[in-house]
């Protein structure tokens, strides 16, 4: 399956057992969140899992575009990305985790055609409904504790989830999620049976409201047989050919972290000091700074228009290919003199020895250099 097959089965799927449809929503939440970027599908529905009614009903279905900086270290490897799509489906109130499961279940063995025996599923070990679910299908069951209970913070919804692993090895199935990596999570039903108060006291919520997740990505990976995301039919816009001969894992990072720009660019958010505009400012300072390792001349002004021009429209957004390239080449710029001025400071600071935290302070407070990047200047040494 490509990518639009593969979003057509899922939101079929579920629109076909009356959940309705909601516009995807960008990067940036609304006004009066105090969340940076949308981290996951279920983030703006929070209020609706909370009790409040939604407009369009208790059964909804959509893909999500999210960005997560958590997992930063992380991307390069087979699984990780910073902005990703993630597929969602969500009772509220309308059928119990059970019937989720039994759906999810469903969907993956009939809809995308993986067999059930390339299943594992973990279950946090006091949810019995969803053990007894699981054994009944015959999906074997890992239980864990706290990495099956899902909460949207320190208040608010939670609950314990069930999260569904494939098998990648090239061998049959063995070990189990939490022993061997090559399950690979694609999918999350967390059952939302609790609100958790500020004194952490858990209210049970009747009826259960249910949020399933499932990285798009993630999943194209397994339908389309390949070793990572970055060769699925997602990123094939941004095989660049060699344009900057770069290692395995610094050719995914750069790839990762120039679409994320782009999409973040395209959701309005521009490089700036703090908040949402450093996230994007350190994004584009973490491939300059991949690139300039190897070679110092080489300038995001060579990197051609149709990767921009696909990822644009790939999340539906309304900006030009012009105005994603005049951002980057002007944060290029600004990081380049930042990097010529910085050179010399840290070089004599280091004289004195390793550079310590009043040291990091200093060299930010007077000269403006942030701490990753004088750590990336110690590294050029």
């Amino acid at each position: 399956m490509n990518v639009d097959q593969t979003v057509r089965t899922f939101l079929d799927f579920y629109r076909e057992r009356g959940h309705l449809l909601i516009s995807e929503h960008s990067l940036v939440p609304p006004p009066g969140d105090p969340v940076l970027f949308t981290t996951s599908g279920m983030h703006p529905l929070t209020p609706y899992l909370s009790g409040r009614p939604h407009p369009r009903g208790p059964r909804l279905v959509n893909l999500q575009r999210c960005l997560r900086t958590t997992d930063l270290d992380e991307v390069g490897d087979d699984t990780h990305l910073t902005v990703f799509r993630m597929l969602g489906s969500w009772s509220l109130g309308s059928y119990p985790g059970v019937q989720s499961l039994t759906w999810g279940h469903e969907l993956i063995r009939d809809g995308f055609g993986i067999d059930s025996d390339r299943l594992h599923v973990t279950v946090h070990e006091d949810d019995l409904e969803s053990l007894r679910t699981w054994e009944r299908i015959g999906v074997p069951v890992e239980l864990t504790r706290d990495e099956n209970w899902w909460s949207n913070g320190p208040t608010g919804p939670c609950g314990p989830d069930s999260e569904i692993f494939v098998w990648t090895g090239d061998t049959p199935p063995e070990g189990t999620p939490t022993t061997d990596p090559r399950w690979v999570e694609v999918w999350n039903h967390v059952m939302m049976r609790y609100l958790r108060h500020e004194d952490g006291r858990l209210e049970p919520v009747t009826p259960e409201r249910v949020d399933t997740g499932m990285g798009l990505e993630r999943m194209l990976t397994i339908l389309q047989r390949k070793r990572s995301v970055y060769d699925t039919d997602v990123f094939r816009p941004w095989r660049l050919d060699g344009l900057w001969p770069l290692d395995e894992r610094s050719q995914r990072v750069v790839t990762d972290h120039l679409r994320s720009s782009v999409v973040v660019i395209g959701d309005g958010v521009r490089p700036s000091p703090n908040g949402r505009g450093y996230v994007l400012r350190r994004l584009v300072r973490r491939v300059l700074t991949r690139l300039w390792r190897v070679d110092p001349e080489w300038t995001l002004g060579d990197l051609p228009t149709g990767p921009i021009e696909s990822t644009i429209d790939h999340f539906g957004q309304p900006t030009g290919v012009g105005q994603v390239r005049e951002v980057l080449l002007s944060e290029e710029d600004r990081f380049r003199r930042l990097m010529t001025r910085g050179r010399p400071v840290v070089t004599r600071r280091r004289s004195r020895g390793p550079l310590t935290d009043d040291d990091f302070r200093y060299l930010h407070d007077t000269y403006g250099l942030p701490r990753e990047l004088v750590v990336d200047l110690l590294e050029e040494r």
